[in-house]
């Protein structure tokens, strides 16, 4: 291709209409990968377990053992694939995204969209306690960044269609436009800017036609009737919303525990996912509802068919099976699980609320719908994306205050406990910190070996003084490294070090480099962050940093400076912005 096709493509990536173009395109895209993710898992499925029906139905008409087997036989085969052909397709999927449009301009590798869809895919078809949600955001976010990739948009504009593929990949899998718009800006990008919003609606008006054409327009699920019984009964879901986001904090707390406990195990990481499954097949013997994405059993919660304290005993299993699952190396999104623990806790909750105050309460099901909401808030910390996602996926206006109240103080409560989300605690613990910033993030991002100089003005440690003085003379810097006969860093002259010693001429020939020098020396390796190069020069005030190959050999391979670190971060800032 002529050079001056590259470069009129790229021009026409940044035009705001071609934006809103590119949009369209994503929005078609991630749409279609939407509906064929959900008709792989009924394939698999079907291929699992004989039907993609009721899995509550199909499992009650299988022997025990075929319960066990099916899951851990799934894990045997997700967890080669997972660690072989992609590991960012590991776990629920969000926060690899999050880090691509933070870290990485937005790049996404292009073989996440097939690996993430048949891992994740076959996770949800065996049983695994896992959601779709999660990673159709990842798939849909990985088209977004292949359209970008393919037609050389900027890092600026790689991030919107990244936030464009989200969006399409909420809206389709709720039939829920506006949430899935809400879910880009308000938890993926961060950010409200009209440059932004256009683009992502237009992605996810489009994805949900999609849907709708091949999956149906309705409701995911029946909303019970509901009407305000009592202007009292706002102070009940009120209650209801904190107590969602002491559970949605403790939900966040047993996954990243036990995935702790899990990565201790001293085992090759592809073979604790069989591992896992089978302990998941055998809680399902007993817990069947908590296996596969768990819609069916939040209609049980939903039409009030099981008891307060039968639905709180699920809610913990639910809690521990999803964390088994994530944890043991499947791929599957942590938002419907939220959801069932939302419905299981507020089902109990409104039963127990209605036989205290039968006159002013509306019945269970009202209440599991306002869980439901609340969890999803408290786990994700994205008050505004889990209101508009179940007022959408319901239908029912009447339960809009209701929803709003439980979302804002669940959300609240879960960051006075924990400030991360489930999404940003993922990250956090990777050492990549959104709630900072991106410019704090950038420096992570960024390493010492593309600030750093080779050319260096180094001494050797056997210079005696004089000709030390001369070589000072003719260069521009008031610090030297000094290296032994092998090129290996020995310590650091500085001016403190010499001013006093250059203007006594008997000491010319009597005094060395080394014996000025500085031997406790701070260094940094061309693979360390500019971070911490910043870091260690700040605190000290150094005019320069030696770079050494590693803390073994201590080879010194360049030098750095705070004048390097600034000029190459406001490059990559300018670049990142465009």
């Amino acid at each position: 291709m002529p050079e001056s096709t590259k470069i009129k493509r790229t021009a026409w990536t940044q035009d705001q209409f071609g934006l809103m173009i590119l949009g369209l395109i994503v929005g078609v895209l991630g749409g279609y990968g939407a509906v064929g993710f959900r008709l792989l898992i009924d394939l698999l499925r079907t291929l699992c377990y004989g039907s993609a029906g009721n899995i509550l139905d199909v499992l009650a008409a299988l022997p025990w053992w075929q319960k066990i087997l099916i899951p851990g036989v799934g894990g045997l085969v997700v967890g080669p694939i997972i660690y072989f052909l992609a590991r960012e397709a590991k776990g629920h999927g969000v926060p690899e995204v999050m880090e691509a449009v933070t870290l990485k301009d937005g790049l996404i590798r292009k073989r996440v969209v097939i690996i993430k869809s048949l891992a994740s895919a076959l996770s949800i078809a065996a049983g695994g306690s896992v959601g779709r949600e999660g990673p159709i955001v990842q798939i849909g976010s990985a088209i977004g960044s292949t359209v970008g990739q393919l037609l050389k948009a900027s890092p600026g504009r790689m991030r919107i269609l990244v936030g464009c593929g989200s969006a399409a990949g909420i809206a389709a899998t709720f039939n829920a436009p506006v949430a899935g718009m809400m879910f880009a800006l308000e938890i993926v990008l961060g950010e409200f800017a009209i440059t932004t919003f256009s683009p992502i609606v237009i992605s996810a008006v489009l994805a949900t036609a999609i849907s709708r054409y091949y999956l149906g327009d309705f409701p995911a699920f029946l909303v019970p009737d509901y009407q305000l019984i009592s202007p009292y009964e706002f102070a009940i879901y009120a209650v209801l919303g904190l107590v969602a986001g002491v559970v949605a904090v403790g939900f966040t707390t047993c996954l990243y525990k036990m995935e702790d406990l899990v990565d201790s195990i001293k085992f090759p990481e592809y073979l604790k996912t069989p591992l896992a499954g089978l302990l998941l097949g055998c809680i399902g013997l007993l817990f069947p509802s908590v296996l596969g994405v768990g819609y069916e059993g939040i209609e049980l919660a939903l039409d009030h068919r099981l008891v307060w304290w039968m639905m709180l005993l699920i809610l913990g299993v639910k809690i521990l099976a999803t964390s088994l699952t994530i944890s043991g190396g499947m791929s599957g999104g942590i938002f419907a699980p939220s959801l069932f623990m939302g419905a299981m806790l507020g089902g109990a909750f409104g039963s127990a609320a209605h036989s205290l105050w039968p006159e002013i309460t509306a019945g269970p099901g009202a209440y599991a719908i306002v869980g439901m909401a609340a969890v999803v808030a408290g786990t994700t910390h994205g008050p505004l994306s889990a209101f508009l996602i179940l007022f959408e996926m319901t239908g029912g206006y009447q339960i809009i205050l209701p929803l709003m109240i439980g979302c804002v103080l669940s959300t609240l409560v879960a960051r006075q406990i924990r400030p991360e989300s489930i999404y940003t605690l993922k990250l956090l613990r990777r050492g990549v910190d959104i709630q900072s910033g991106k410019e704090m993030n950038l420096l992570r991002s960024l390493k010492v070996k593309q600030a750093m100089r080779t050319s260096v003005d180094s001494v050797p440690q056997s210079m005696n003084l004089g000709d030390f003085n001369q070589y000072v003379i003719h260069s521009k810097h008031a610090s030297f490294p000094v290296v032994n006969k092998d090129n290996r860093l020995v310590g650091i002259v500085s001016h403190a070090d010499y001013a006093g010693h250059s203007f006594d001429r008997d000491l010319w020939d009597l005094v060395v480099v080394q014996e000025l020098a500085t031997k406790d020396v701070r260094t940094v390796t061309p693979d360390d962050t500019l971070e911490k190069a910043l870091n260690i020069i700040s605190a000290k005030d150094y005019a320069t940093l030696p770079v050494i190959n590693d803390e073994k050999q201590r080879l010194l391979t360049g030098i750095i400076s705070h004048r390097d670190i600034i000029s190459l971060y406001s490059r990559e800032l300018r670049k990142s912005n465009l």
